[in-house]
């Protein structure tokens, strides 16, 4: 047979087919009507499960952790875990596996108002406070674990890199730890980074006004760890008391990490009214001994203004009597009682009681603020991460709840907050007085054309203090 004989065949049998479904059609009668209705009752079905596909989740929600736990600041490795893990337990209805200790993680974690898990991922990121290492485990938990979702970094160097890192992964949503250099979001600006806490400079607003106005300053010097979070805290107390006409005559910056400060302790000299302290982590500690050493237990009374570290509560309970008196500044009240306080306090007993002490320890709070805006932008968008776009949108507009009240982000992505001024005591800080609503401009002294903070930026010039220098009298 030829191939043209075998087309026809072919063609053959397929008309025979043709016909007898036809006349099978003709006589099937209501049988035809019943499979007509199946099939447009599978159709209908098929449709609809088309649908569902489309409007559930693809992408899973897998959450990480980045901190530090060793290096200066490895110490408040647990602290930053309970605060990471007591948002979880008390806005995604998470339960510790272990209360005694936060390291051991939670279950159950789901999107408020939904049935949506929400995958924490145990294989933390351990920092040290470098930027490398820091960014190193970001790339790890973002391109090998999966992580959508990132908290983190602790320390300032870190989260200018993690930042920066950002820009490249816009599918991936960052909120930041407790990081505070100002470059972070005032001058990165990666539109998927969020940073519901103050930054460094916001933390001493009130500071250069009070030695001014109230302690009669006149000149000073700084000493600070030798990187950016320093240079951020230093820069909001130069720009304040300098903007009222004082004068910063030196700026010293010992490396962080630094163990021996006798030689730059020894640069300090004793014809200023005082300077401002700003060496953080373990190096507080070390300073304020080696500083009482030479100078006596009672030398740092009316001598200096300390920065974020020196009213931590582990921090007091280290250095006793030795800090009594300090005036410093801090982004947290550790001797409030209201309601949101009480709230906040309550969480961290519930979830972790060891930590409870902590609750005025900025480490603790960063992650437990930060996280609290994650999960709250989880619910805006009933666990919808397949619009990147759509859920950090979410998150830029969430009000979370905090121990100092409800808190929001700018422009930025950075939140704007009250500054507490406190004075310290062997039995913790106590609060003389509030600025209230600072913002990262620090009332106009920056932006993000203005200098970065470094080893001689801001410059020390009078004039156009801050709004809230002219209330802080004796």
């Amino acid at each position: 047979m030829n191939i043209r004989n075998k087309r026809w065949g072919w063609l053959s049998a397929t008309l025979l087919i043709i016909i007898i479904g036809i006349v099978a059609a003709a006589c099937g009668g209501s049988d035809s009507s019943s499979a007509d209705t199946a099939a447009a009752d599978t159709a209908a079905a098929d449709t609809a499960a088309v649908e569902t596909a489309a409007a559930a989740p693809e992408k899973k929600i897998v959450m990480g952790f980045l901190s530090n736990c060793e290096g200066p600041f490895g110490p408040f490795w647990d602290a930053t875990l309970a605060g990471y893990y007591t948002a979880l337990v008390q806005f995604a209805g998470a339960t510790p596996v272990d209360p005694a200790d936060p390291k051991a993680g939670v279950t159950g974690a789901m999107v408020p108002g939904t049935e949506i898990p929400i995958e924490i991922n145990t294989d933390y990121g351990c920092s040290d406070d470098k930027a490398d290492k820091a960014l190193s485990e970001a790339k790890r938990l973002v391109e090998q674990e999966g992580v959508n979702i990132l908290i983190g970094p602790l320390s300032g160097d870190e989260g200018i890199a993690v930042a920066n890192y950002a820009k490249t992964q816009p599918d991936v949503t960052f909120l930041n730890g407790i990081s505070g250099a100002q470059d972070t979001t005032l001058k990165v600006q990666a539109p998927n980074f969020f940073r519901f806490f103050t930054d460094g400079a916001q933390w001493t607003a009130g500071l250069g006004a009070y030695a001014y106005n109230v302690l009669g300053w006149r000149t000073a010097v700084t000493i600070g760890d030798d990187y950016s979070f320093p240079y951020t805290q230093t820069a909001g107390f130069v720009s304040e008391f300098c903007s009222l006409g004082g004068k910063v005559t030196d700026r010293i910056w010992p490396a962080l990490g630094e163990t021996d400060y006798s030689s730059y302790i020894a640069k300090l000299p004793n014809d200023v009214d005082g300077f401002f302290l700003d060496v953080g982590g373990t190096g507080t500690v070390q300073f304020v001994n080696q500083y009482t050493e030479v100078n006596g237990n009672d030398s740092l009374q009316g001598k200096v203004m300390g920065g974020a570290f020196i009213s931590n509560p582990a921090i007091i309970k280290e250095l006793g009597s030795k800090v009594e008196g300090v005036v410093a500044g801090s982004a947290l009240p550790s001797d409030a009682t209201d309601a949101n306080w009480t709230t906040y306090v309550d969480a961290i007993t519930a979830a972790f009681p060891d930590q409870a002490g902590n609750a005025a320890n900025i480490f603790l709070a960063g992650y437990y603020n930060n996280t609290q805006a994650a999960i709250l932008g989880l619910g805006a968008v009933g666990g919808n991460i397949d619009d990147a776009a759509a859920f950090q949108s979410a998150i830029a507009g969430v009000e979370i709840s905090t121990g100092v009240g409800p808190v929001t982000v700018d422009g930025n992505r950075n939140a704007v907050g009250a500054n507490y001024v406190v004075q310290v005591s062997d039995k913790g800080a106590t609060t003389l007085f509030t600025v209230p609503d600072v913002d990262q401009s620090f009332g106009g002294a920056f932006s993000a054309d203005t200098p970065n903070p470094d080893r001689d930026n801001p410059k020390c010039v009078a004039g156009n203090p801050p709004p809230w220098a002219a209330s802080i009298t004796k």
